[in-house]
């Protein structure tokens, strides 16, 4: 295994849990919605519906987070150390959630359940929007230089420097909004398909479910293909990484058009993506009692984020543009771990099915009792 192949597949995973941790967002859609349910019986039924998931989204962001730590850590210590507001707000709202979760209907709660979903409304909405952002500066760049010779400077050791704003002009960028918005709404939108999968013995909800999914749906679908025509027409950076792993950059027009035309399978996995995320809607939405939807759905999501993934990294392309200095901008060549690293790590990774697999099964036993409001009166383990 050569570093370049070493590179390549790792970022394949990368991509791989990239798109696992988008499905899963579905958790934090359902916690979004809470505020807009009339019924406390209907709000329970929601929490535990999603809380049966939210430790799986969780792990599978640490995970994420964890895996680009060990295969490009010079991202890692750019983006993470660097743009530390963004990742404050988002580590702090996924902290709130597992704290909500824990908590909300724990004896001796002087805060009252209505705190504790005040906090999962805040992750459902903050989770998404920001985590959409950080994922659109892959595209549109941010604000960063690197300097890896500061690494002999004893008096400032720091190869990444950043703005001084140190993310919050990450937020407030209308570019990366707009997929922070198309995330938040495609979240939401599989929550009421996985809830109409897995809550039952409520007519009256089911419906409600369907017609917000289409509404939710159809505000995703608008703003992703903003996304995408801003994608397809931006101009981007072509790199050529060098020995000493400097890089040599060149704007090309129209970059990651052409990346999904010249790598046909990533443009083929976006499509093929996108017409399951449609069908999945439509089908739910316009047949009397379909139930399966968040399958197609979730897969179709899967498709297109790592396609997404695949254009922002493969074909000489940095997956870290810098708006500061194109040059410090990072790649899969030059952010990546030592080859030694890289080798050993690959070895850790066959467990990964097996791991995918066992996540499958305690999935599949969760959910093979559908959750009713009768139960939410009877059960005394819940959220």
């Amino acid at each position: 295994m050569t570093l370049e192949y070493l590179q390549n597949y790792w970022w394949l995973l990368i991509s791989v849990l990239g798109g696992i941790l988008v499905f899963l967002l579905f958790v934090q859609g359902g916690q979004s919605m809470l505020f807009g349910l009339s019924s406390r019986s209907r709000r329970e039924l929601v929490v535990n519906s999603m809380g049966r998931k939210w430790e799986l989204t969780f792990t599978t962001l640490v995970t994420f987070g964890g895996a680009f730590f060990a295969s490009f850590p010079l991202f890692y210590s750019t983006s993470f150390g660097g743009a530390y507001w963004l990742w404050t707000l988002i580590l702090f709202s996924f902290i709130v959630q597992a704290v909500s979760y824990e908590y909300r209907n724990k004896a001796g709660n002087i805060y009252g359940t209505g705190t504790y979903d005040a906090f999962l409304f805040i992750n459902g909405c903050v989770g998404c929007i920001l985590l959409g952002v950080a994922v659109s500066m892959f595209f549109f760049g941010a604000e960063f230089t690197v300097k890896r010779g500061n690494l002999l400077d004893a008096g400032n050791p720091v190869i990444s420097q950043w703005a001084s704003t140190h993310g919050f002009e990450a937020i407030f960028n209308w570019k990366n909004l707009i997929l922070g918005v198309a995330v938040l709404f495609l979240a939401r939108m599989q929550a009421c398909l996985y809830m109409m999968n897995n809550i039952s013995g409520d007519d009256q909800f089911f419906n409600i479910l369907k017609n917000r999914a289409l509404i939710n749906g159809g505000i995703f679908v608008v703003f992703f293909l903003w996304f995408l025509a801003m994608l397809c027409t931006a101009t981007g950076y072509t790199a050529t990484t060098n020995p000493d792993l400097t890089v040599s950059v060149a704007e090309t027009p129209y970059k990651y058009f052409f990346n999904f035309v010249n790598l046909w399978w990533a443009g083929a996995t976006l499509l093929a993506g996108v017409v399951l995320v449609l069908f999945g809607l439509g089908k739910s939405c316009f047949s009397r009692h379909f139930t399966k939807g968040i399958w197609f759905t979730g897969i179709g999501t899967f498709f297109a984020v790592v396609s997404l993934f695949w254009v922002a990294g493969y074909g000489d392309t940095p997956f870290y543009p810098s708006l500061l200095d194109p040059e410090s901008s990072l790649t899969i060549r030059n952010a990546s771990s030592s080859e030694f690293t890289l080798t050993a790590m690959s070895y850790v990774s066959i467990v990964i099915p097996f791991v995918l697999a066992y996540i499958a099964y305690v999935w599949h036993s969760m959910d093979k009792t559908k959750l009713t409001s009768r139960e939410m009166e009877t059960t005394s383990h819940k959220y």
